[in-house]
């Protein structure tokens, strides 16, 4: 009984955030919120390009707009409690609040993994099977993968958070972090979390193992069929219709691996380092590489470019 009591106790959580660096806080909020309107801005163009532009009303471009689409949901489910965290003192959240905001970033990471999977076969496609590129990659294709991406994204985060959630805080909830992130929610767990560790394994293999070495594998006869082109001009040229989508697969799962890949420090001023080191990696992960999409993908493809000037220019003129 007294246990259920303490469980019951922690009706919110307190993030820790920068708070040992406040004159960091400032200048956090004010890069944090310019990124922040241009992964809005930015990714809004995107979306705006790929919807209205009938020339653009293809299978790669449909994923585009959904990758854009996904970007502006995870920066918006984090972003804004971030910014809210650098200017307010008591840093805290509800259990409630906490487990939906849990949901939504997993949910969108890991949808976004499933989602860059399904650009790199449509990319393998359309270069080494080109003639079957409009039977394979149909509207009746390309749509339902789209959607069975977001699908399975959503269910797990359905299944992480409720796992995570139901386990017992004995009154520690301070999360050394600026969000409601999965793995420093457990670590305040005052039970055995060896079940949401092994889950957590499983998952990792799924959304991350599985899609980066579909990917791999893709970019492979990619690339053998590209340099059996005869001309430099045709390899440059097919080469530069995947060059965006290759340059966002490196960013994401590069931050994503120098994240959980790099060795922790025993030395506990090395941790206190190590914590910040962690913090700001995770910000660099869940901001800086949705700001990057929308600008590697305008400067890498001239569709898109071509797009918004047309788009820019008819503003003007009907105006």
């Amino acid at each position: 009984m007294e246990s259920a009591n303490q469980t019951i106790s922690v009706t919110e959580f307190i993030f820790l955030g920068l708070s040992d660096h406040p004159k960091l806080e400032k200048t956090f909020f004010v890069l944090i919120l310019l990124m922040y309107i241009v992964i809005l801005l930015g990714n809004g163009v995107l979306i705006l390009v790929t919807v209205s532009v009938s020339c653009l009303h293809t299978p790669m471009y449909y994923f585009l707009g959904n990758l854009s689409f996904l970007d502006i949901c995870y920066t918006t489910s984090s972003v804004p409690l971030i910014l809210d965290s650098f200017l307010t003192p008591r840093k805290t959240i509800s259990f409630s609040a906490c487990a939906v905001q849990m949901f939504l970033s997993f949910a969108m990471g890991a949808t976004e993994c499933v989602l860059l999977g399904m650009m790199a076969f449509d990319r393998y496609v359309a270069i080494c099977n080109l003639l079957r590129y409009p039977v394979v990659m149909s509207k009746a294709a390309y749509v339902p993968m789209a959607v069975s991406s977001w699908a399975a994204g959503s269910m797990t985060a359905m299944v992480q958070t409720s796992l995570a959630m139901r386990l017992p805080f004995c009154g520690d909830n301070v999360i050394n972090h600026f969000t409601c992130e999965i793995l420093a929610v457990l670590k305040l767990a005052c039970t055995d979390i060896s079940i949401n560790v092994i889950s957590m394994g499983v998952t990792n293999v799924i959304f991350l193992g599985v899609p980066v070495l579909f990917i791999f594998v893709s970019y492979i006869f990619i690339l053998a069929t590209i340099l059996r082109i005869p001309s430099a001009e045709g390899r440059k040229k097919t080469f530069s219709t995947c060059s965006a989508h290759l340059a966002v697969v490196v960013v994401f799962y590069g931050t994503i691996l120098f994240m959980y890949g790099k060795p922790k420090s025993k030395d506990p001023l090395g941790a206190d380092k190590q914590d910040v080191s962690d913090k700001l990696t995770s910000l660099f992960y869940g901001v800086v590489t949705t700001m990057l999409n929308p600008i590697i993908y305008s400067l890498r493809n001239k569709d898109v470019k071509a797009a918004v000037k047309n788009l820019v220019s008819q503003k003007c003129f009907t105006q």
